[in-house]
């Protein structure tokens, strides 16, 4: 599945439906912006509006992956490539966030701990302003490792087409 093929195709099949993004987009309730990110290959469709986008441009979901058109010969070859595809794509997703719940229960545990010190330390005013203190910084330095991590994951891949 490439994202900039699949933008190429829906631009296509607007212009050929001489529609601009902006009809496009009111008759799919999105922005312009957002078909524009489609055609571009920034983003791709979200997977409700597949249907819908289908419909609008005389296509349907094989072809739509598949940035193209395909010959009858070609359809099922072509359906199991893309099923293939999103195979791939969905295990990817669910290693990011098998990855991001261990970060968070190991963030969370992080901050319980540091918590249960600064409860149950004897001297106030370490309880009050150190260890508590130490717990907002964990928070932050956790947090900022969990969407680096995120950011990682997500944004800086290999194409699937690879």
């Amino acid at each position: 599945m490439n994202q900039e093929k699949i933008g190429k195709f829906i631009a296509k099949l607007r212009k050929e439906k001489n529609m601009t993004q902006e009809q496009l987009a009111e008759k799919l309730g999105v922005s312009n912006k957002s078909i524009s990110r489609w055609e571009n290959g920034t983003t791709m469709p979200d997977y409700s509006l597949l249907k819908d986008i289908c419909n609008e441009l005389d296509t349907n979901i094989n072809e739509l992956m598949s940035g193209e058109k395909i010959e009858k010969e070609n359809y099922i070859t072509k359906a199991e490539e893309n099923l293939l595809l999103l195979k791939k794509r969905l295990d990817k997703m669910c290693k990011i966030l098998n990855k991001l719940t261990s970060i968070l229960s190991k963030t969370i545990f992080i901050l319980l701990i540091v918590r249960i010190l600064a409860r149950y330390l004897s001297i106030e005013i370490l309880k009050i302003t150190f260890l508590q203190n130490l717990s907002y910084i964990l928070f932050f330095i956790c947090t900022i490792g969990l969407v680096m991590s995120f950011i990682l994951e997500v944004f800086v891949y290999e194409d699937d087409e690879k």
